[in-house]
């Protein structure tokens, strides 16, 4: 605990929250960043507490623009990157080793297996695959009903999340209206699909587990983080505490992206506080 009186400022109105906790470096397949680079960028934002959760997908589909055993993690050469640039920045910046889990409920055991194996700090568990499909693809999108397969989506959320525990947060609940074809969200809204996220909702927060807030969508030029203001605000009402703010930043410029939009986006939904984990447990900063 040395390291949190040592290392975190006194907050002010003005400043942004100073720890990213997603982040993903040349680890994940669909990044090129270096460590370092992130690092430094860290740095340069203000910011004392980073945690990298590169992508581990196991039995992510065949596309050709992708190396075979694409997302399909290193652990050993991951933790061994991480612990050198613990070392080298002890003094500067706290430095997490985590990881964003792909959920799939045929591999849950897979991915805990991998999970109790390694010290991770911090376990982001996400849904990247519909149907065997990956919607960032555009021909994911043929011939389908955006409404429907929203529904679909958190459908399958909440039966991953019953498959799998081993986790932390919820990775960009929400995520699939990133990828809709023209960015036509307009059938998309808390109120049309509030049976389905309530109960994603209420069986996080008897877990005990959070929500990844993620200011990705807002550095791209959206107006809300994943997830929506509204469910973020819900997700308040029903009793939910366990928020971390992350970028979801591949690159260094996406590091804490829009953190100050985040911010007021959060103190709006009620939350006073976010959380930053240590050996898998929460600690609560002031926002």
């Amino acid at each position: 605990m040395f390291f949190l009186t040592h290392f975190y400022k006194e907050r002010s109105d003005t400043m942004i929250p100073t720890s990213d906790y997603h982040l993903h470096t040349h680890n994940s397949t669909d990044s090129t960043a270096s460590m370092e680079s992130m690092i430094e960028s860290a740095l340069s934002k203000g910011l004392t507490d980073i945690c990298f959760t590169d992508h581990l997908d196991l039995d992510y589909p065949h596309y050709d623009e992708l190396p075979k055993d694409a997302f399909k993690l290193d652990a050993k050469a991951y933790h061994k990157e991480i612990s050198f640039y613990r070392e080298k920045y002890k003094d500067k910046i706290h430095i997490g080793y985590g990881v964003e889990v792909g959920m799939q409920t045929h591999i849950a055991k897979e991915n805990s297996d991998f999970i109790k194996a390694e010290p991770f700090d911090f376990v982001i568990a996400s849904i990247h695959l519909i149907n065997r499909k990956d919607p960032y693809y555009p021909d994911f999108w043929d011939g389908v009903d955006p409404a429907k397969i929203l529904k679909d989506y958190f459908e399958l959320t909440l039966e991953n999340l019953k498959a799998f525990e081993d986790y932390d947060v919820l990775g960009h609940l929400d995520y699939l209206t990133r990828y809709v074809p023209d960015g036509d969200n307009s059938y998309y809204s808390y109120q049309r699909y509030h049976e389905e996220i309530d109960a994603i909702l209420l069986h996080i927060i008897k877990n005990g587990k959070g929500l990844d807030l993620n200011s990705k969508p807002i550095f791209k030029g959206a107006t809300d983080p994943n997830p929506h203001r509204d469910v973020l605000k819900r997700y308040k009402e029903l009793g939910g505490r366990i928020i971390t703010l992350g970028s979801d930043a591949h690159k260094p410029e996406g590091v804490a992206g829009s953190f100050d939009v985040l911010k007021e986006i959060a103190i709006s939904c009620g939350f006073d506080e976010y959380c930053t984990f240590e050996k898998r447990t929460p600690i609560f900063h002031k926002l």
